[in-house]
């Protein structure tokens, strides 16, 4: 059931119209309280428009503590940036304007799912107590653009919605010229430059409110609109996104910008898989070698790196052997080429979902069988590394 505050009755009934009939209009913020009492499994509350704003924000706080799976939808007349801003750091999930019945429904929605996946979070160890489970982080890198990182990022997340095996996220951490919201076809309402309003008060109830869904199950926290969002986004913020959303998914996977920056570098510290594309033409080689030479000054660690040739049927005149062999690193995993790929893509629709027996489809899935849904490697130590990018940044 969802609890409803709202004084004018027609919006109340508005609300409850669109909500369904198991939503309860309650006479005030007080029996919204006593509802909450006997009701310790209500995923979400409704404050309408007529709700004073601070006494929604003083709601919010507390629930933040009290009720950590309780999404608060607040209804405005008029919503800005400020509103927003003051809403997310206060602890309100979303804000809905007056008349969105349809965006009110949709957010209703997916505060039950996030409810849902806040309870499951935790897993019960010896004594009661409960510890956070840490999902494993496989972040995608070329040091080329048009290798296809975008499209093997969004295929590795849908394969893992697909296999049934876990909950996954994708990240889009090319902050100033992400496609992973294209390539899904997705609407966000919000992007990872929300986060930044929350600074230090970003927490697991905060962030999964600014995720997107996918219809394949995945969930996505998407690159800002702006590019000039990127400059606003600090590499500690992206080292505890990441931190957050490993305790909440099984699998984070991350997309980047072709660049070995520090935002970059901040998710290869969390990363458990690195996988490491190229394609048979010789910048992409050489700007890979490049890769594996810098990651080497800074003492990455050898097993956590993946190469991943893509477009591997190429006919171009450069044998594998050959490859691996100015390279210094074996390819462990080969992606052919494929129509069907930018077809798909296209559509929304990531190739394992669109055509799961595919050469594409199984590649991939092969490539996860084989490094990401194992119990080894586990991620590097939590504590950033601070000093490799200071190196990095000598070196350069």
């Amino acid at each position: 059931m969802t609890a409803i505050v709202e004084f004018d009755a027609l919006g109340a009934e508005s609300i409850r119209g669109a909500l369904g009939a198991d939503a309860a209009v309650l006479p005030g913020l007080l029996a919204l309280n006593a509802h909450l009492d006997v009701n310790p499994f209500e995923d979400c509350v409704v404050l309408g428009s007529s709700v004073d704003q601070q006494d929604v924000f003083a709601l919010a706080q507390d629930m933040r503590v009290r009720r950590p799976s309780l999404g608060v939808v607040m209804i405005r007349r008029r919503i800005d940036t400020a509103i927003l801003a003051d809403a997310l750091r206060a602890g309100v999930r979303e804000v809905v304007q007056e008349r969105d019945l349809a965006g009110l429904a949709a957010a209703v929605r997916r505060q039950r799912e996030i409810a849902s996946r806040l309870r499951e979070s935790v897993e019960p160890i010896e004594g009661g107590a409960t510890a956070p489970q840490r999902g494993r982080v496989i972040t995608v890198f070329s040091a080329k653009g048009g290798c296809g990182k975008t499209t093997l990022s969004t295929n590795f997340a849908s394969a893992i919605a697909d296999s049934g095996k876990g909950s996954v996220v994708i990240v889009d951490l090319d902050l100033a010229f992400g496609d992973v919201a294209i390539a899904l076809q997705l609407f966000p309402t919000h992007t990872i430059a929300d986060a930044v309003h929350l600074g230090t008060e970003l927490d697991s109830k905060a962030l999964l409110g600014l995720l997107t869904s996918h219809r394949s199950g995945l969930q996505a926290l998407v690159a800002p609109m702006d590019p000039s969002g990127a400059e606003t986004i600090s590499t500690t913020l992206i080292v505890h996104i990441i931190d957050l959303l490993r305790q909440e998914f099984d699998y984070v996977v991350i997309d980047t910008p072709p660049a070995l920056d520090d935002h970059v570098l901040a998710a290869f510290d969390r990363s458990n898989v690195v996988a490491l594309l190229a394609t048979l033409d010789i910048p992409a080689l050489k700007n890979l070698k490049l890769t594996l030479e810098t990651l080497d000054l800074i003492s990455y660690p050898h097993d956590r790196l993946k190469i991943v040739l893509n477009r591997s049927d190429s006919k171009v005149g450069l044998a594998l052997s050959e490859v691996e062999k100015t390279l210094k690193a074996p390819i462990v995993a080969q992606i052919p080429s494929s129509r069907d790929v930018p077809a798909s893509t296209n559509r929304g629709v990531a190739i394992v979902s669109d055509d799961p027996k595919n050469p594409v489809s199984l590649a991939i899935r092969k490539f996860l069988d084989d490094y990401v849904f194992v119990a080894n490697g586990d991620a590097i130590p939590t504590q950033m590394r601070s000093d490799r990018r200071t190196s990095l940044r000598r070196k350069k």
